[in-house]
């Protein structure tokens, strides 16, 4: 998770505030008990942007509920609210058969779809935790453009991998924790060495969890994190290189390409249900 940070009265720069001096520059901090706030929310479009993707995976799952035929309110804890695998499919669940049956486009929805209740829960709240924490090192732009790349990667991997049905926006938050891997190896010094621990630590977590729990899909998670390495070293990062337009161009680009996606999948949906009430 991103920890609170505070400006550094030396150097001017955010640090961590748990630390009694700036990993920046080294100098001594105030206590903690002055003006704190954090990393993640000092950039309100970053928020927006967050914000965002969070709404459409809770409209995209409550739509698959809703055209779901049989929605599982039993099948243990992570069964609870599942949507069939026909609404799934329909609405861009990806994999070796969607992909060569209803197209590519399928790479894209698949990030925005879940298959339960604390699927989403558990994916959303990593972003809420990550997503900011990328948004400060990267900016908005890069972030959603970092997001989106790392999604289609890693379901592109699982696809060459021969996953056949798959879903879930794990694979994109895998690219932002790569992102901040490649971040704090890039930018060293002793708040590159602190980041680079702790993006360690998650990926550690995530190999031990693919490992140990039934249905992870550890070839998106992968492809993820590998698409999210790539495309921060592509980007760049604020400190070394400024916002561009051709950040923000890319960012459009991002976000065009997946509204136009996911409401062909809503188009999808309100079919199917036209035609129940029908």
């Amino acid at each position: 998770m991103a920890h609170p940070s505070i400006t550094c009265p030396q150097c001017g720069r955010a640090t961590d505030a748990r630390y009694s001096s700036c990993l920046w520059c080294g100098a001594a901090l105030p206590p903690s008990g002055g003006r704190v706030i954090e990393v993640m929310r000092s950039d309100r479009g970053g928020d927006l942007v967050i914000n965002g993707i969070i709404v459409a995976n809770v409209v995209y799952y409550l739509l698959s509920l809703l055209i779901s035929s049989r929605t599982a309110l039993g099948g243990g804890i992570f069964g609870f609210l599942s949507p069939d695998d026909n609404s799934l499919a329909l609405l861009g669940a990806t994999g070796t058969y969607p992909v060569f049956r209803y197209g590519l486009w399928t790479l894209i929805s698949a990030n925005y779809l879940h298959g339960g209740a604390l699927h989403i829960l558990f994916n959303m709240m990593a972003l809420r935790q990550i997503g900011p924490w990328v948004c400060a090192e990267f900016g908005a732009s890069r972030m959603f453009v970092i997001y989106t790349v790392s999604g289609i990667a890693g379901y592109l991997l699982s696809v060459l991998a021969g996953v056949t049905f798959t879903i879930g926006a794990s694979a994109a938050v895998c690219g932002l924790i790569g992102a901040l891997f490649y971040f704090g190896k890039s930018r060293g010094g002793n708040y590159g060495q602190a980041v680079s621990r702790e993006v360690s630590g998650w990926l550690i977590s995530l190999v031990v969890f693919g490992l140990v729990m039934p249905g992870i899909n550890n070839w998106g998670h992968g492809g993820g994190i590998v698409g999210g390495i790539i495309t921060a070293k592509l980007l760049g990062y604020r400190e070394r290189r400024r916002d561009k337009s051709l950040h923000h161009l890319a960012a459009l680009f991002c976000l065009l390409v997946t509204v136009v996606v996911l409401a062909f999948g809503v188009w999808k949906g309100m079919q199917i249900l036209s035609y129940r009430q029908s």
